[in-house]
Order: C-alpha cells, then sequence, then structure tokens
C-alpha cells in the first residue's frame, strides 16, 4: 500500500524472516559465534537465550545457513512432547529408519538413534540437535534430553545439544532437580535487545534493503522508536510498518517523532506521551518533595526564644570589618555571542522554514512558504535532504552546510550553520551571519542535523552489485579522484565485484558500514570529500575565521 508512495520495492518491516533482511548487529553476531564454537566442542550442551522478538529465530537460521559441510542436524522448533514423541522426532529429522513396532518403546528407539550416531561418527560426521522454544520442555523431557548426552564414544559425545528459549529457559535450569543438566552446560549466551545505536542501524539497514534511496525517519524519530520498543526488533518492525502506514495516509515523506508515538499507541493500544512529559512529571515530584524537606527545617530552625531589643542587638552583633578592596576577577571573554541570548532576543525567526529557506539559499535555491514541503522543493531542485545524528566531528568531516536542531526549555529551534572554526561556528539569521561560541551552541544542541547534497542521480537511489548507468559512472569518478587519479571515460557502467571491493575499503577507511552498498551515507560522504568547489562547504581550503 505504502510503498510506492516511499520509493520501495516491497515492505521493509515484515515479521516473518527472510535472509536478505538480515541485520547482524554486534551482539547478534557474537552469539552466532559461541554458537559456532560450540559445534566443534566434544558435546554437550550450548544455551541461547533471550527475550522474546529479540532475534533468537534468525541467530538459529544463520546458523543454520553456516553448518559445517559434515554436520547432520535435527531441529525441534515445538518441544511440548513426552520423551518417546522426542527422541522419535529426532529420529525422524535424521531419517532413522525405525520399524513401525519399536516405535513405542523409548528405549529402542533411543537404541536406534545410537546405533545411528556410531554409525556418523564412524564416517566423520557431527550431529547436532537444535531445540527452540526450550523453556516449554518439562522437566521430565529435560531429563530425557540429559541422558541423550550419555551416548559417546571412549573419547567424544555422539550428539551436541543447543537449546534456545526465552529467560524462562535460565530459571528452569537453574532448580536443584536439574543440576546434572545444568552442569553440561558448556557455553552460554544471553541474546540482549539492540542499543539505541543498533536500532537506528537495524531500521536503516532494512530500508535500504527494501530499495529505500534516502532517509524516511528523522533521528529524533529513530531514538522514540527504540525508546518505544526497548530495542526488540520485533517490536521495532511493528511499529516501523505502523509508521510508515500512518505517513502514507497523510501524504507525509518523513515520520518525525509524533508519528512513531502514534504508530506505538496501535500497537499497545494506548495512548503514548513523549518523553519529556515523563520527566516534568518526575521534577514535579521532586520539587514537592523537596518543598516538603525545607519546611521540615525551617520548623526545626525556628527559635521559640523571644528576639532581644533594638538595643541590646546592637551591642550585642560583632563589629562589622572594615570593606577590603573589591579584588579584581579575570573575566572570562566569550569568543563568540551566545546562542540562548540570540535565541531570547529573535525568538519568531528560528522555525523549520526559515531556516530551510536559508540552507536553500546556500546553495542557490529558493523556499516558496505557500509550496510544498521543504524537502520536495529542495528535490525538485535537484537537492536532496539527510537527516543525521552525530557531532561536530561528523559535521567537519561532511563539510556541508547543515540545519542544526537545537532544544531549549523543552521548545525546539532550527538554526543554519554555515561555516566552522574550531571554536566558533556561523549561525545564519535574520538580519545576517552570526559568530557563535561552540560551547553555547553544544549546550543546546543533542546531534540531530540535516544537510542537502546533489546526488548523481534524480530521483537518488542507492548503488549495489549489479547496477548499471550514470550514477555507477559517478561513482568510478569519484572514488578516482579521491584516489589521486584521473577519471577513465571509458570506465563501465556496471557495479562489478570489483568495484564493491573499492566500496567497501572507502566505508572501512571512514568507518561506515561496511556492506558494499553505496547508499546514501556513502554517497553522501563521497561526495563531499570531492565535491564541486563551487558548492557550499563549512571549512575552505584555508580556514578562517567565520
Amino acid at each position: 500500500m505504502y510503498t510506492s508512495f516511499f520509493g520501495l520495492g516491497e515492505k521493509p518491516f515484515a515479521i516473518t524472516p527472510d535472509p536478505r533482511y538480515l541485520y547482524m548487529s554486534e551482539r547478534h553476531a557474537e552469539a552466532l559465534a559461541h554458537l559456532l564454537y560450540g559445534m566443534t566442542e566434544a558435546g554437550g550442551f550450548i544455551q541461547l537465550t533471550g527475550e522474546v522478538g529479540t532475534g533468537k529465530t534468525t541467530v538459529v537460521r544463520t546458523l543454520l545457513e553456516r553448518m559445517p559441510g559434515h554436520a547432520d542436524v535435527a531441529v525441534i522448533l515445538n518441544p511440548q512432547l513426552t520423551p518417546l514423541e522426542f527422541v522419535r522426532t529426532i529420529c525422524e529429522e535424521l531419517g532413522v529408519p525405525i520399524a513401525p513396532e519399536q516405535t513405542s518403546s523409548i528405549k529402542d528407539v533411543v537404541d536406534h538413534l545410537n546405533q545411528h550416531l556410531l554409525d556418523a561418527h564412524a564416517r566423520g560426521r557431527r550431529i547436532v540437535l537444535i531445540v527452540d522454544e526450550a523453556q516449554n520442555l518439562t522437566a521430565d523431557t529435560l531429563e530425557q534430553v540429559r541422558l541423550l548426552t550419555n551416548l559417546e564414544t571412549a573419547s567424544q559425545k555422539l550428539l551436541q545439544i543447543i537449546l534456545i528459549g526465552q529467560p524462562e529457559l535460565r530459571e528452569m535450569l537453574d532448580r536443584m532437580e536439574l543440576r546434572q543438566l545444568a552442569q553440561r552446560i558448556t557455553g552460554r549466551y544471553h541474546l540482549a535487545p539492540l542499543s539505541r545505536p543498533e536500532s537506528a542501524a537495524y531500521i536503516n539497514h532494512r530500508l535500504r534493503v527494501a530499495g529505500a534511496n534516502r532517509e524516511i525517519f528523522t533521528a529524533a524519530a529513530l531514538r522514540e522508536v527504540h525508546r518505544l520498543s526497548k530495542g526488540i526488533p520485533r517490536i521495532i518492525n511493528v511499529i516501523c510498518d505502523r509508521a510508515l502506514l500512518g505517513a502514507f495516509t497523510r501524504q507525509q515523506h518523513y515520520i518525525g517523532p509524533a508519528m512513531v508515538r502514534a504508530a506505538a499507541g496501535e500497537v499497545y493500544g494506548r495512548d503514548i506521551s513523549p518523553p519529556w512529559t515523563q520527566m516534568l512529571a518526575g521534577a514535579a515530584v521532586g520539587v514537592m518533595a523537596l518543598s516538603a524537606v525545607l519546611a521540615g527545617w525551617h520548623l526545626m530552625r525556628s527559635d521559640p526564644t523571644p528576639a532581644p531589643a533594638a538595643s541590646e542587638a546592637v551591642a550585642a552583633a560583632p563589629a562589622e570589618p572594615a570593606a577590603e578592596p573589591p579584588v579584581a576577577q579575570q573575566a572570562s571573554v566569550p569568543p563568540a555571542a551566545d546562542i540562548s541570548q540570540l535565541l531570547a532576543t529573535s525568538a519568531n525567526q528560528h522555525h523549520t522554514e526559515a531556516a530551510f529557506g536559508r540552507l536553500l539559499a546556500l546553495w542557490g535555491g529558493y523556499l516558496d512558504p505557500a509550496g510544498s514541503a521543504p524537502c520536495t522543493q529542495a528535490l525538485e531542485q535537484g537537492l536532496e535532504c539527510v537527516y543525521q545524528q552525530g557531532s561536530w566531528a561528523q559535521l567537519r568531516t561532511l563539510n556541508r552546510p547543515a540545519i542544526l536542531t537545537l532544544v531549549e526549555h523543552g521548545q525546539e529551534q532550527q538554526v543554519v550553520v554555515s561555516a566552522l572554526t574550531d571554536e566558533t561556528a556561523q549561525v545564519e539569521l535574520a538580519d545576517g551571519p552570526q559568530a557563535i561560541s561552540l560551547t553555547s551552541l553544544s549546550r543546546l544542541w543533542h546531534g540531530d542535523y540535516l544537510v542537502l547534497w546533489r546526488p548523481p542521480v534524480n530521483p537518488p537511489r542507492a548503488l549495489s552489485a549489479g547496477t548499471r548507468g550514470e550514477g555507477v559512472r559517478w561513482l568510478r569518478e569519484r572514488l578516482a579522484l579521491l584516489e589521486g587519479a584521473l577519471a577513465d571515460p571509458t570506465a563501465s557502467d556496471v557495479f562489478d565485484p570489483a568495484l564493491t571491493r573499492r566500496i567497501e575499503d572507502f566505508q572501512r577507511q571512514y568507518r561506515l558500514n561496511v556492506d558494499g552498498i553505496a547508499g546514501v551515507q556513502t554517497l553522501l560522504l563521497l561526495d563531499s570529500l570531492t565535491g564541486d568547489p563551487a558548492e557550499p562547504v563549512l571549512m575552505s581550503a584555508v580556514q578562517g575565521a567565520p
């Protein structure tokens, strides 16, 4: 429904697992490494736990894809089975031939399984049993699982068992009656939810795979998704899917935090308040508590003794020391104006439309206040908006003028930074540019910014293996410029494996996500490093004060 509106080839946040959308965060990669390492150990148990929706199934699917060639795997997805049913299911998964009349006795079934494991061991095969949702195993079935680890040769266990489940599995294995099983667990890993940066990277990764060629969720929206989902990928998917649908119904091309809260409200079935309302409520409680403490302290300090007469008070008072000459204080003169003062004196001049107008003007463009959305107008003029979250160092690397979102007293205001030095930023104001102290800006700026750039193709899109066209030629030309070589006019317009490796090297050098895809981040940085000298920059080759 909303895919064509956002320029997507398919829905990016379907909750059904799809290998193409695999995003291996650092903790998912570590969990997979634990499982792969356990595969090489001599039997025993490996335990992987995590909250619902944290990606355990994704890790298992990846494990199955990377399973060594000498391994045979039995996977049990529904372990709510009796001990006999459990062992029979293992045999069915491994293709162990058992006559029907022998399947009613657990001893007969285990004997056949043991013979199969011995034969596989003799052929150099490794047998792995993966039990998903293992927290649903009954105590009797868990005991049977433990007994299966007794199937061994003189030097090696014949069966490697991987138990995957929710946190309740850890609690269950901590019981006294299951201590024999717990003692045989050779590896444990708990899969925690995604961190805030990982949540943002996860969302943008899925959007890119679905064909997005621009940022759709603002930095503030990404933070809100993480807050409301607590970093659980499945909930992230549901909230983002609802947010895309909501933005489509409102014909909004960008999704902000309010839209995310509305989507989360539909998911959770209740109204979702902004985070600052909770902070205000907490502050109000704190103020009330402080007031009560101060009132009690004042009562305790009250002296019931009558005050002395005025003459007595004067007589009792010590002589006031002679006034000393004032000590000259070293006044700290700021290198530039303070942003708070300027915002206070020009309160209505720093809204989004005014900031976009000033930023477009730096690129030689124009914003029609009565026209379409600012980013739509920018795209019509060959420019693309890119929302980011970062630091001054990242702004210096991009070297492009930017709209900063400043927050003071709970109110957001936007200003345009058009130049940078070590200590100051040049801010475009209604009455002209003004040098502002970076220290004062940093107090109000939490990392949200927007930059414009001129993409090589319109509409802008990611370039990846197999892509062909002028965008690929542009990519080769810019990489050549960066490497100090001349552009080859006869260069191929096909994104081949060699170009993928060059992109990966570039991403690795500048600490981008190394995926070999020339997405918005990669193209924007490459353009900034090799751009047209006529385009606006934050710092010229010879840097002067703003």
